[in-house]
């Protein structure tokens, strides 16, 4: 599928760091709940993330991330998604975070 700029551009990708990070034990699927600063302009946002495969709470702290930050909030559970943080899976499938390759601020916009 071919799509244009304008839908592109539509998505916004943001970095963030990683504030919070605790077990999500109530999710289906074995998860993390994640608090994400992305800065003033957009604040702290919450995320479940299926990487439990690759990810301790305690290894996430800290750590800089990218997720969409404009698509509509998701319960999950007992839990409200607010973003999608953004991975890709490795040859086992499971989950590597992406994330800026050097420092960026929070809130910065993949451009």
């Amino acid at each position: 599928m071919t799509i244009t700029i304008d839908d592109f551009l539509a998505v916004d990708i943001r970095a963030g760091t990683v504030v919070e990070a605790a077990p999500f034990p109530e999710a289906k699927k074995p998860a993390i709940r994640l608090t994400i600063d992305f800065g003033p302009e957009i604040g702290r946002k919450k995320s479940s993330a299926q990487i439990t495969d690759r990810y301790t709470p305690e290894t996430l702290v800290g750590q800089k991330v990218m997720a969409v930050v404009n698509f509509p909030p998701r319960q999950i559970g007992p839990f409200m998604s607010q973003v999608l943080v953004l991975g890709f899976p490795d040859a086992d499938g499971a989950i590597v975070l992406a994330a800026p390759q050097g420092e960026v601020p929070d809130g910065a916009r993949l451009a």
